[in-house]
């Protein structure tokens, strides 16, 4: 069952809302959009797992959702997990266990500079297989890429070869409403991606057609998933529990921030619409200041 197949599931969910259980539009519209933003991400039947709707929601939480966008999403999928068993389409209820995920309050986990550095590390073993070599290698571009620029992980597995111009290190970004952006990376991400392209990406290839950037080890495009367990893996091995994608983005704003960038310059690299949203990190920086004056002045 592919994408299309999903999204008709969804649209007769839908009417079961609107005719048989009498919701309002607004609680229609917001379900709707929910399950299709799911559905585009996990296209199959097969994919919808408890697993897959913990991830779903993880994702929303790394990318900043409010409590109440987390509740719907949850009340969302619970919804049509129940109805498509219901309907006989599901063996079982996957989603009835589904918990909204606890969202305190707070600005978001950023990394300090030396940890960021140690998160975006991996050896190269010279004793390993060349594709475990590959792996390593697409890795590190993967780390120094998210680092470098701030994108979106969705942004970043999108990213297909042509997309990169290695003489001026800009990257192409397909981003939020399919608008597209300019974004710069640095010299240590160039020779991650160079180091990728020209000694890694070919053990991984083989059969597989398309231009992607990261590929998976059987050839396929590499999901969001794959590089959210890296970036979790990475954290795990740097000392920082449940780090994800989205907080390299933040630290990647913030430290922009601490060295002088100007804060519509951020905006523009992360491809945020409204200055507001981008101004959480200033925030951040405020904070970081506060606390290094606290450990650090005699008067404090």
């Amino acid at each position: 069952m592919g994408t299309t197949q999903m999204l008709e599931l969804i649209d007769d969910y839908v009417d079961h809302l609107r005719f048989v259980l009498g919701r309002s539009e607004a609680t229609i519209r917001g379900y709707r959009s929910d399950l299709r933003a799911f559905a585009h991400s996990r296209p199959s039947l097969e994919a919808m797992s408890l697993e897959d709707c913990r991830d779903a929601l993880g994702e929303a939480v790394e990318a900043g959702a409010s409590r109440a966008t987390l509740a719907r999403r949850t009340a969302a999928l619970k919804g049509f997990s129940a109805w498509l068993f219901a309907q006989g389409y599901l063996s079982s209820d996957v989603a009835a266990r589904l918990q909204a995920p606890k969202v305190g309050k707070h600005l978001p986990k950023v990394l300090n500079e030396h940890t960021a550095a140690e998160v975006v590390h991996k050896e190269l073993d010279e004793d390993a297989s060349p594709a475990q070599q590959a792996e390593v290698l697409r890795d590190l571009a993967i780390l120094e890429l998210l680092y470098a620029t701030g994108m979106r992980v969705a942004e970043l597995v999108a990213l297909d070869i042509a997309d990169l111009d290695p003489a001026t290190r800009i990257a192409k970004v397909t981003g939020k409403g399919n608008k597209q952006r300019m974004v710069p990376f640095g010299t240590q991400a160039a020779a991650a991606l160079k180091a990728w392209l020209e000694h890694g990406r070919g053990h991984f290839a083989g059969n597989a057609s398309g231009n992607a950037l990261f590929l998976g080890v059987r050839g396929g495009r590499l999901n969001v998933r794959q590089v959210r367990r890296l970036v979790q893996a990475q954290g795990d091995r740097a000392g920082v529990e449940g780090l994800g994608p989205h907080a390299l983005r933040h630290s990647a704003a913030t430290h922009l921030l601490d060295h002088g960038a100007d804060l519509r310059v951020v905006q523009e690299l992360l491809g945020h619409s409204s200055l507001q949203t981008t101004q959480i990190y200033t925030h951040v920086s405020t904070q970081r200041l506060q606390e290094a004056f606290k450990q650090a002045h005699p008067r404090a």
